[in-house]
């Protein structure tokens, strides 16, 4: 039995590079749908400030900008979910999966996805983006070379994730006006919400 009936409680997976505008956009679909907003990044920066045993080892995987082990992942996002299932009215799955086999392993171990969003944009774009949020976000990651590294690791494995799901994939222009992109968005999420 799945924790999570996705036929009742859409699970939407918002994938796009860093910098492409997915937070932005899960914070304007939070505020019109009220989704429960679970971003893999969050709770991972949340479990290493919680200074537990798996956060020593999650902050040296993060420094060298190589991907966290899926299972820990997996287990984050799962316990999040289960924890808020009885209230939410739609779940807003934030930069995962980022590899084909964590797809597999949310969909079995969790619930099958309703939908994916992409939000496609190129590298320059990102990485412009990017380096002017590492002016004011003092994230460890936010630097050129960093940066550069996660662009390579994101579009290595994120063209085999969406080549698995080709009818649940929605693909949406991310070097549009915030407004432009999210009425795609709105598009893609009235129908959902309206069954």
């Amino acid at each position: 039995m799945a924790p999570i009936d996705s036929t009742k409680t859409p699970i939407v997976w918002i994938l796009g590079g860093p910098g492409s505008g997915k937070g932005t956009q899960c914070d304007k679909i939070i505020a019109k749908y009220g989704f429960t907003h679970l971003s893999t990044g969050d709770l991972l920066r949340a479990e290493v400030q919680s200074g537990s045993d798996r956060a020593k080892t999650l902050t040296a995987i993060m420094e060298r900008g190589e991907l966290v082990p899926n299972d820990v992942v997996l287990d984050l996002l799962k316990e999040a979910m289960v924890a808020k299932a009885d209230k939410a009215k739609g779940f807003l799955i934030d930069g995962y999966p980022r590899e084909k086999s964590q797809g597999e392993a949310f969909e079995s171990a969790i619930a099958p996805v309703t939908v994916i969003i992409y939000f496609e944009a190129s590298s320059e774009t990102l990485t412009k983006r990017l380096l002017g949020r590492a002016l004011s976000s003092g994230r460890a990651d936010d630097n050129e070379e960093t940066i550069k590294l996660r662009l390579k690791t994101f579009l290595d494995n994120n063209d085999q994730v969406l080549a698995q799901y080709p009818n649940k994939l929605k693909r949406i222009n991310a070097e549009d006006t915030v407004d432009s992109i999210f009425s795609q968005v709105e598009q893609i999420l009235d129908p959902l919400v309206t069954k």
